[in-house]
């Protein structure tokens, strides 16, 4: 029997890309989930897909730069299923340009939803996981949270910011007792929606060429089910996956 079998899962962005695929490998190997996004038809078909490869899966339309829709998904959880074991904070985007095009108002949106909708999302998860203590919050980074490259700079400084606040989380707890696990995770290029919320044409077409060497989301989902199957006393606190041709 998986480590992962009856283990409750939150999945924030899970309606495509690497919450959709994370979603069924963790269904495969019997979990009960609880499934996040904001398009409502996906998330049933995901949630009837789940439940026919042998998973339990209940979800919620929820938009992660809410704090009270995500205090909301928590209780929800907790009320179907009665606790929270893991949080895969996957909900994310990527729109890029050079900074002195002043697409502040695309900076504003990844500030929103790559900060702060992981904030939200980890303080509606953790009281449940420490007065249990038990649990683990598993935060989607990227390569660009390692590396910086001309036209992703404000991405990058999200995705910076999702690595300290996993590293930070990760000592709180450690130095706390809780037995909360904290991993990060960094993929490199990955076949996903992520390169259509780029609205800059001329960034769009540089990505659109770098992305033809992206491996598939399922590539991440099983990283993360690794991470999510290892004995409670056993912490991957930081994994980098990226297409084996990738350089940066």
């Amino acid at each position: 029997m998986s480590n992962i079998q009856d283990k409750v899962v939150i999945i924030t962005g899970a309606s495509s890309g690497i919450g959709e695929a994370t979603a069924k490998e963790l269904a495969s190997k019997g979990a009960k989930l609880v499934l996040a996004a904001r398009r409502e038809d996906r998330l049933q078909k995901l949630q009837a897909e789940s439940e026919k490869s042998g998973g339990k899966a209940v979800y919620k339309v929820t938009d992660v730069t809410s704090r009270e829709q995500m205090e909301e998904l928590a209780a929800y959880a907790l009320e179907k299923f009665e606790k929270i074991d893991v949080l895969v904070n996957n909900a994310g985007i990527m729109p890029q340009a050079f900074m002195f095009k002043k697409m502040v108002d695309e900076w504003d949106q990844m500030i929103d939803v790559n900060i702060k909708g992981v904030l939200y999302a980890i303080a509606a998860v953790l009281p449940s996981m420490r007065e249990r203590k038990s649990g683990h919050i598993i935060n989607l980074s990227s390569v660009a949270g390692h590396n910086i490259y001309p036209g992703g700079t404000v991405y990058c400084g999200t995705k910076f910011a999702v690595k300290a606040i996993s590293e930070g989380l990760r000592q709180e707890e450690a130095i706390s007792g809780t037995n909360i696990r904290v991993t990060n995770v960094s993929p490199g290029a990955v076949s996903s929606e992520l390169v259509e919320t780029t609205s800059d044409a001329e960034t769009k077409a540089g990505l659109n060429e770098f992305y033809k060497v992206a491996i598939e989301a399922d590539s991440i989902a099983r990283a993360i089910a690794f991470a999510v199957e290892q004995p409670s006393d056993v912490g991957i606190n930081e994994m980098i996956i990226r297409p084996t041709v990738q350089v940066g």
